[in-house]
């Protein structure tokens, strides 16, 4: 495991579209099809990372919670499965069960949104607004496996707030930290 920092892509950025396969059902679905009235919230994981499994209880709560604030959340992960067998789609539709995703969890097989979006870690956070250009990136909080910091969002949810106001966001956008992506050779 490398702790890697999150690319810190300009505000601004429109989101890449994208077609994946959710492997949570196998259905192919597309970004313009899943964003959100309000806003979308573009996050990638994997099932094994640490820092993932630290917060994901707590994210997929508040990203449950989103859906009632008209903002959607879409999973993504982008490792090397033939390297990291347990990230494997139907590892994802085991974990999303489990965890009781309420979003779709997408599989980037040939890694290549993950590239568009220059996503470097696990957990990478990316807020759009609704229309889908990025509000806010970085991190969740800054609570770590390894450190004693409560965990509780509050990164992340200061900037959904703001965006919902339809204020400029002046908070400090810090980088996430987690596992690095495991990129095929």
């Amino acid at each position: 495991m490398s702790l890697t920092p999150s690319n810190m892509i300009s505000l601004g950025t429109i989101a890449p579209e994208f077609k994946l396969n959710d492997g949570i059902d196998s259905q192919f679905q597309k970004l313009n099809d899943l964003n959100g009235e309000n806003g979308t919230l573009i996050v990638f994981i994997c099932n094994h990372c640490p820092y993932v499994i630290h917060i994901l209880k707590h994210w997929v709560d508040f990203s449950n919670s989103l859906i009632n604030k008209k903002i959607n959340t879409i999973a993504i992960s982008s490792n090397d499965i033939i390297n990291y067998p347990e990230d494997s789609p139907e590892l994802m539709k085991k974990l999303s069960l489990e965890y009781n995703f309420k979003f779709p969890y997408l599989f980037d097989s040939d890694q290549s949104v993950a590239k568009k979006y220059d996503a470097a870690c696990t957990p990478d956070f990316y807020l759009f607004d609704s229309k889908l250009c990025l509000y806010y990136r970085g991190r969740y909080d800054k609570s770590r496996p390894n450190n004693s910091d409560e965990l509780n969002g509050n990164d992340l949810k200061n900037a959904v707030n703001s965006m919902l106001e339809k204020k400029q966001f002046n908070q400090t956008q810090y980088p996430s930290l987690g596992c690095n992506i495991k990129w095929k050779n």
